[in-house]
């Protein structure tokens, strides 16, 4: 009897365990479903402003934007990621890389290798771009110097460190969906909002996120705890502080990181304005006057402050 227990236990283990490797195998765009394409430069280098690719692949404490050697640290509540190499160079970075590869990795979130990124890498939001402009951001990353060196590890404790367990994570929030525009509004208008929900993946800090570290839907741009573990990343719909700020504000700061009041952007949000700053005028305004429209949304409590006491 118990023979046959242990036997019924294994077979349910081993459907188990083949249930789970099927649902977590890592998704690929194949070379053969892509045309032949001429690339477009210059509309790559567009889409590299518009992702803030130098914001965590330019090489730390080094003034040049450009040189994609990685290293950058990013805390997570769920350990520390490094920033990978993604320069030119073919040892270190993706010099090897077919386009296949970074199609694939882009918006799969799949290694050349077969395996899955985490997403750090904000492929849930990069999935949303245009085939075509993954391509061009392929070829204006080919036009980069080659930096040498390779970024260290994760540090992911376990169970974390199971990089075949994001297969179910990427089920409930990869969708794989593409952009689509809306007809009843401009085209400045969905140009914005591509930029905003694609590779400006603005969502991926200005949300709050739950335990399993995917974004909260219904409170999307709605603010919260900075996912790299310290201050509070502000909600940006019209709830928020932006609802007192113009579209000509909004812009206006994407170029010069400066607020209406007078501050200026800094830490990890000066580091996104170096990037939009070299968009162009109308992108800037189409983000501006997309993230203007966001309704009201209100976004999870904000701790109150430690009052310290002084014994009186």
């Amino acid at each position: 009897m118990l023979k046959r227990v242990l036997i019924g236990l294994m077979a349910i283990a081993a459907v188990g365990f083949g249930v789970f490797w099927w649902l977590t195998i890592p998704a690929h765009v194949a070379a053969v479903a892509m045309p032949a394409y001429q690339a477009n430069v210059a509309n790559g280098q567009t889409m590299f402003n518009a992702g803030g690719c130098s914001s965590c692949h330019a090489v730390p404490d080094q003034p040049d934007r450009l040189k994609l050697g990685g290293g950058l640290a990013i805390p997570s509540p769920f350990g520390t990621f490094y920033a990978p190499n993604v320069s030119p160079d073919p040892n270190d970075g993706i010099g090897r890389w077919s386009e296949a590869d970074f199609v694939t990795a882009v918006a799969k979130g799949t290694s050349p290798s077969g395996a899955h990124y985490y997403p750090a890498f904000p492929y849930t939001s990069y999935q949303r771009a245009k085939i075509e402009d993954v391509r061009d951001l392929f070829a204006y990353l080919k036009t980069l110097p080659a930096v040498q060196g390779r970024a260290r590890d994760h540090d992911m404790p376990f169970p974390f460190n199971i990089r075949r367990a994001l297969g179910i994570w990427k089920l409930l929030f990869l969708d794989g969906k593409p952009f689509t525009p809306d007809p009843s509004q401009s085209a400045s208008w969905n140009r914005g909002a591509y930029l905003v929900n694609g590779f400006g993946h603005c969502a991926e800090c200005h949300s709050p996120r739950n335990f399993l570290g995917g974004i909260i839907a219904a409170q999307r741009f709605a603010g919260g705890p900075n996912p790299e573990g310290e201050g509070w990343v502000p909600n940006i719909t019209q709830k928020g502080s932006l609802a007192e700020w113009s579209v000509k504000d909004i812009a206006y700061f994407l170029k010069t990181g400066e607020l209406p009041e007078g501050d200026k952007a800094s830490g990890s949000m000066g580091r996104v304005i170096r990037n939009t700053s070299q968009l162009s005028p109308q992108d800037q305004h189409a983000m501006a006057e997309y993230l203007k429209s966001l309704p009201p949304v209100e976004g999870p409590p904000r701790p109150k402050r430690k009052i310290e006491q002084d014994g009186k």
